[in-house]
């Protein structure tokens, strides 16, 4: 089934809530069953290898707290949550107040809703990043379950990144400027970069989880040798040429002529590109950022930029975020920002409720879930 057909599925899913055992009924879960299952083997969402019914404190919901962007989606969580009380709500303090006698919290992560409701268990989060959420001391207390939308946005994501790739060693943001003051300006001054084709050059993608994986497969479809790190093993894909370890990630820095960011914010991921790290990058090379704003050290990087040390920055995410009005790096050159929305497109948001709608279904079954964080880990 493609997007088509999981775009199908999801409309009949938003037909009023029928029983499972009419035709209509029928047809319908099996379509949502099918797309579910397209979006996991596309994606390589990842089920947690323990039902949620064997953990000590889960029991079969009678009430959740849900925010929803569509009043029309609920219908369809309703159908897959058979006799549990749905409240959807819009906004943190909505949540509060409707917080305290709930089982589960879908969309929100906020240390006041937790407090307010001390027997929710499962939160389901929207984001992929959760260092927000990992940082309320509510969210460690007892035994709760946190699911993400990791992986959901990847598709977007690796595209984003490889157009910001593509503008910087073509020059566009250059070009972008001259357009702006009226200028036919051929003759592009790319400071310590160069017009580069692509095509047998060497990207470096530190990360090569959900998201890094598509950026290395688009990649290779460009020509390029992809090279890649990852955090605790050393396997990856066939078109990824090597696989290093996260501490082999400086060295690897020095074959690279694109560096593409797509890390999680850990303890071991904070401000790991640095300036022992931009030393070690051709002067020739790029740095695109698509993965955490607090991965990278801001002061370090305007310094390589204004140095020479690199060519240029692709920046989808910044530390500070958002950026302030008037800081540096809105003005510097061969610098590109865009406002950390590399993850949104037309797709992203219907995979994220098809995500949503199926763990509720798991959870009130007591089935494992997908996208399970390890809290220890942050990811």
């Amino acid at each position: 089934m493609g997007f088509r057909g999981i775009l199908f599925a999801i409309f009949l899913l938003s037909l009023p809530a029928v029983s499972f055992s009419d035709p209509l009924g029928d047809e319908k879960e099996l379509l949502r069953a099918a797309a579910v299952q397209t979006m996991v083997d596309d994606l390589g969402l990842v089920e947690s290898g323990i039902p949620v019914r064997e953990l000590e404190g889960w029991s079969v919901p009678r009430k959740v707290v849900v925010r929803v962007d569509k009043p029309e989606r609920l219908p369809a969580l309703q159908a897959v949550a058979p006799g549990v009380e749905l409240v959807p709500v819009s906004s943190r303090e909505e949540a509060i107040r409707a917080a305290a006698d709930a089982q589960v919290l879908i969309g929100f992560c906020d240390e006041e809703i937790l407090s307010a409701g001390p027997g929710i268990f499962w939160v389901q989060v929207f984001s992929a990043g959760v260092e927000h959420c990992l940082a309320n001391p509510a969210m460690l207390e007892g035994n709760r379950v946190l699911t993400n939308g990791q992986r959901i946005a990847s598709p977007a994501l690796a595209e984003h990144a490889i157009a910001l790739m593509m503008a910087l060693v073509r020059g566009l943001d250059v070009y972008h400027s001259s357009q702006m003051e009226g200028v036919w300006q051929r003759e592009a001054e790319l400071g310590s970069g160069e017009f580069m084709e692509l095509e047998g050059r060497t990207v470096l993608v530190v990360g090569l989880g959900g998201i890094g994986t598509r950026v290395a497969r688009k990649a290779h479809g460009l020509g390029m040798r992809v090279i890649a790190t990852r955090g605790s093993r050393r396997e990856g894909p066939d078109y990824v040429d090597y696989v290093g370890l996260a501490d082999e990630v400086n060295q690897l820095a020095k074959q690279a002529d694109v560096v593409i960011n797509t890390v999680p914010l850990t303890d071991q991921t904070r401000g790991m590109f640095n300036a022992g790290f931009f030393a070690a990058m051709k002067p020739t090379a790029y740095f695109v950022s698509v993965g955490r704003g607090g991965s990278t050290v801001t002061t370090d990087l305007m310094a390589a930029l204004e140095s020479g040390e690199i060519a240029g920055a692709g920046l989808d995410v910044t530390d500070p975020e958002p950026l302030p009005e008037g800081h540096p790096l809105w003005t510097m050159p061969r610098v590109i920002i865009s406002p950390h929305t590399a993850g949104r497109s037309d797709k992203s948001r219907d995979r994220l409720f098809l995500l949503v709608q199926e763990n509720l279904r798991r959870y009130v079954a007591g089935d494992a879930m997908y996208s399970v964080v390890d809290m220890e880990r942050g990811y």
